[in-house]
């Protein structure tokens, strides 16, 4: 979808949004089963838009860093597909779950092939798919985005890999039970410990706005240079609408009309294909595990704007 080039004041509709959504600032609770995000203060709220040349408008927190989480797994997907295309989508389907993002039910009677890259079935499978490609799988996807995001200083938080680790054990049978069908090809254990490396980086609103533009930008990569085909770039998006906010994407589709991708970190991110990424975050969550005000900021903001792919 081509978006008419009608200007905007992209800071005059983040500083509305922010003031909209401010009632809602702390409500819902930051991920308590990982402790290290325990204690994360839920009164925090940041809002970043980047447009397609790198332009970065922000409100409130948005270049405090925070932990991504299952955010990054849009960029490792990426990564696979650009180097391995079509083949991946064997291994793992683009469907909605419509149960919880840990969930072991559909695994069995699935033949081990997870519904979906975003659940955590799926990620497990991804990671294991670039680990397969690069030998690195986590330390390829952080140099990534730190050349997508301009900002070499980003990084891992050891405090929060540490302490997903020492709670994964369902994401630990998750691996075992799709190796157990031939759907993971390395070694569990180093396919566990670069998922948690994976999801403990610390990215800002403002990072993870232009790390995104390449799905913007259908394929193209910040230095002009091409990541993905327009069709590769269109199969994320829509697996972000679909897929994207665990088992809301229903409810984030009706209310935002974006491709997006949360993580229980409290951060969202969405694209707008053709026009501008979105990053927002505020830790405290709902019961799906969605930022409460990040999903009203953004539903504030293409309210505002009239920008959606609908």
């Amino acid at each position: 979808m081509e978006q008419q080039a009608v200007a905007l004041d992209y800071q005059a509709v983040l500083e509305q949004v922010a003031a909209d959504v401010a009632p809602l600032i702390g409500s819902g609770r930051p991920a308590a089963y990982i402790p290290a995000l325990a204690g994360v203060d839920p009164g925090r709220f940041g809002m970043a838009v980047a447009d397609l040349h790198g332009t970065v408008h922000g409100v409130g927190d948005w270049r405090r860093p925070f932990s991504a989480q299952s955010i990054t797994k849009v960029f490792t997907l990426a990564l696979v597909l650009a180097a391995g295309g079509d083949a991946l989508w064997r291994r793992v389907g683009r469907e909605p779950s419509g149960n919880p993002f840990n969930s072991l039910v559909q695994l069995e009677y699935e033949n081990g092939i997870p519904r979906n890259p975003f659940i955590n079935a799926g990620a497990l499978v991804v990671t294991d798919a670039l680990q397969t490609l690069t030998g690195d799988a986590s330390s390829e996807l952080l140099e990534f985005l730190r050349e997508e995001s301009g900002n070499p200083e980003l990084g891992f938080d050891a405090e929060v890999a540490a302490s997903e680790a020492a709670h994964g054990d369902r994401n630990a049978a998750l691996a075992h039970f799709m190796a157990s069908y031939g759907n993971i090809a390395g070694p569990v254990p180093a396919l566990l410990d670069h998922y948690f490396w994976q999801c403990s980086i610390e990215m800002s609103c403002a990072d993870l706005t232009l790390a995104a533009r390449f799905l913007a930008r259908h394929g193209l990569r910040a230095d002009g240079s091409r990541l993905l085909s327009r069709s590769e770039a269109k199969q994320i998006n829509a697996v972000m609408l679909t897929c994207g906010t665990y088992d809301a994407a229903g409810e984030f589709a009706h209310r935002v009309g974006l491709p997006g991708k949360s993580g229980v970190g409290g951060g969202i991110v969405a694209v707008v294909p053709g026009r501008c990424t979105l990053c927002v975050w505020s830790p405290g969550l709902d019961e799906r595990g969605n930022s409460v005000a990040g999903v009203a900021a953004l539903d504030r903001f293409t309210t505002l704007t009239g920008l959606s792919v609908f």
